[in-house]
């Protein structure tokens, strides 16, 4: 036991509350600590005495006895309330957060969770819009069925591990500190199997493709993620099942195209319905309706469909269809429509019947003088 004072060791007044008890601990064991301080024999001797200290005020009935009596408070050989000192334990408390633990019995072993898996599903646009219920079929592991997952001969089972007795973790001794680690022999599980089961060779899983029916909820869009619960792999020996993660992906489509709730479309219009105005059909994903073009309407102008859009799929408002109007020149003219043009040309080319190409020619002109 070492003479000097406890709390001059760890650098803390004597009326220090627990927390900063073990913070100062922590503080002074990770600069003495012997993987920091290879072959270094006083720094292996102040870990020991931080960790003597601690092991003492933080016991509240040690340290009522030190504060009191000093050393002799503490010292078994004078019937104090000290024993021998279990750094290992000490350490693992304090810093388990950090390397894991280190105290017995705490991580027994037992049957692992089974992975999860991940499907990518296409969906069409109108599909994820209005939603769907889809099929699919995915390869993966199942629990064995002859051995009912547990990996064992029928009549047979599983047996305590003797490496390990069950616990599923082994204690490996570095230096005057021990550190826990998985089971080599049984891997964690804390039983080993002895009379294999010929069908799934001890493995309590077998390879097979299964069927589900997936319920797409309107209003996704690629990336959502659908979570089916213990539809992924079975867990070996026995062990629950992961989940199985649908990822969409919704197809390009010819029309539309979505940005969050809102739809968009091209509408071509005939450069004459542009000019004098009219009414046109558009496609929505509920049916055709129709848009009124105003007269002198400009390639570009977006008209706003209200609720044709997307409900979206966390909540929300529907969102709206915007139709981009396209001016289209026409093509494949006769000689009697092209005179038409050019007679339609000569007659409002002295006129300013296009304020957009004349402020843009002005522009340029300021620009180049």
């Amino acid at each position: 036991m070492s003479k000097r004072d406890y709390y001059e060791i760890l650098g803390v007044e004597r009326n220090i509350s627990e927390k900063d008890l073990k913070k100062a601990y922590r503080r002074v064991a990770m600069k003495f600590h012997p993987d920091r301080n290879p072959d270094d024999k006083d720094a292996e001797e102040k870990f020991k005495e931080a960790s003597e200290a601690y092991e003492i005020l933080s016991d509240s009935q040690k340290r009522a006895a030190y504060d009191q009596y000093g050393h002799d408070g503490v010292n078994p050989q004078m019937g104090g309330g000290g024993g021998a000192h279990n750094f290992s334990d000490i350490f693992g408390d304090v810093f388990g957060d950090i390397f894991g633990g280190a105290g017995g019995g705490r991580g027994r072993g037992g049957p692992q969770r089974g992975s999860d898996l991940q499907y990518t599903l296409q969906v069409d646009l109108e599909q994820a819009v209005k939603g769907t219920t889809a099929k699919i079929r995915i390869p993966t592991l199942v629990a064995c069925k002859v051995c009912d997952g547990s990996g064992a001969k029928a009549g047979s089972k599983p047996v305590q591990c003797s490496t390990c007795g069950g616990v599923g973790q082994v204690r490996m001794q570095q230096g005057f500190f021990s550190v826990q680690q998985t089971c080599p022999t049984c891997h964690g599980r804390g039983t080993v199997i002895s009379d294999p089961c010929n069908n799934c060779h001890g493995q309590g899983r077998v390879e097979e493709s299964k069927t589900l029916s997936v319920k797409v909820p309107e209003g996704v869009d690629t990336g959502d993620r659908i979570r089916l619960s213990g539809e992924g792999e079975a867990g070996p020996a026995g062990g629950q099942a992961g989940d199985l993660y649908v990822q969409i992906s919704v197809k390009p489509h010819d029309i539309f195209e979505r940005d969050g709730a809102n739809l968009y479309c091209e509408v071509p219009v005939n450069f004459v319905d542009a000019v004098l105005g009219g009414e046109l059909e558009v496609p929505t994903l509920d049916g055709r309706v129709k848009l009124k073009v105003p007269a002198e309407t400009q390639t570009g102008k977006l008209f706003r469909l209200r609720g044709k859009g997307v409900t979206p799929v966390r909540g929300g408002s529907k969102g709206d269809l915007m139709c981009r109007v396209v001016i289209e020149t026409p093509v494949n003219l006769s000689n009697k429509q092209k005179e038409l043009l050019r007679e339609f040309q000569a007659a409002t080319k002295a006129d300013k019947h296009s304020p957009r190409q004349s402020s843009w020619f002005e522009g340029m002109k300021e620009f180049f003088n």
